[in-house]
């Protein structure tokens, strides 16, 4: 039996089927022709290479993360001005 050879874009393509649309990685082979070993081993290199996000972590989630993180940067930006803020008024009180 000779095997197929498949590029990069269709393997990444087909394991995105299985992280965001759901797809079974059975459902996956049956359709576009690999077996469901291969697409779960597409997917679980991809997830590991980060051009997939990891297990339990939908889209949505990933970009809840993203804007949790940019927030928890503005805070700290915040605080530290704060800090300086009030450091300076308190030698400004100091005699």
């Amino acid at each position: 039996m000779k095997m197929k050879h498949y590029s990069k874009e269709f393997r990444l393509q087909a394991a995105r089927l299985v992280v965001e649309q759901g797809y079974s990685y059975a459902e996956v082979a049956q359709r576009l022709g690999p077996s469901a070993w291969s697409v779960s081993a597409w997917v679980a290199k991809y997830r590991q290479s980060g051009e997939l996000p990891a297990a339990g972590i939908t889209n949505s989630t990933g970009e809840d993360l993203a804007q949790l993180r940019k927030e928890n940067s503005r805070l700290r930006m915040e605080n530290e001005i704060l800090k300086k803020a009030a450091a300076y008024f308190a030698r400004e009180v100091a005699p």
